[in-house]
């Protein structure tokens, strides 16, 4: 079941075609991107947990989530169309990855502080969901991305829980939206755990 926001990186990609041919003439390196999207995620996550009342802040939410998801697929593609492609990338790729979901999510706890026991599930399920998708490599498989609660899915719940509140949203649909969060999130797993299994079990080629 591959049913996820992560089926519109194709057409996402060919968007950002220009600003991969700008990168490509500036000698950037993919490394660089990874690295800088960490660190934006990081200082813009502070900024949020110092000021939380600041609603301006909480406002630029879901455009630095957009951002983010842009940077990400931007040191991909670099990597892939410069012949870029290193373990250390690959390597530094996963753990920013995480490290900048933290540092995007915890601060939620300050917005809605009735409701951080479903926020640190939501948040510890998508620790595993990563960990999932890497894992399936463990079992000479390829890096699972199962839906239907990938990474640019959550970005897109929890830029919805950040506009819902300050839009005054009820409680009932903040709940709403955690819970149905923390099922597809608990699908996930299952759906990276097949995929892996049938994939690692699956005969090679032998043409």
């Amino acid at each position: 079941m591959k049913i996820s926001v992560y089926q519109l990186k194709p057409a996402f990609q060919r968007c950002l075609q220009p600003l991969l041919q700008w990168l490509m003439r500036t000698g950037i390196r993919p490394n660089h991107l990874t690295l800088a999207t960490l660190v934006l995620c990081i200082t813009y996550g502070a900024a949020l947990v110092l000021w939380p009342a600041q609603s301006a802040l909480w406002m630029a939410y879901p455009l630095l989530m957009l951002v983010r998801m842009m940077l990400n697929a931007l040191d991909g593609m670099l990597a892939n169309a410069a012949q870029l492609r290193t373990r250390l990338g690959a390597l530094l790729n996963e753990l920013c990855d995480v490290l900048a979901d933290l540092a995007l999510y915890l601060p939620l706890l300050w917005l809605l502080p009735d409701h951080s026991a479903l926020l640190l599930a939501l948040i510890v399920l998508g620790l595993l969901t990563e960990f999932t998708g890497v894992l399936a490599v463990s079992v000479q498989a390829a890096r699972a991305f199962d839906g239907p609660m990938g990474k640019s899915d959550r970005a897109v719940l929890f830029s919805l829980l950040v506009l819902c509140q300050l839009s005054g949203g009820s409680a009932t649909v903040l709940l709403g939206l955690q819970i149905a969060g923390i099922l597809l999130a608990i699908l996930t797993i299952a759906n990276r755990f097949r995929s892996a299994l049938r994939e690692s079990q699956t005969p090679p080629d032998s043409h």
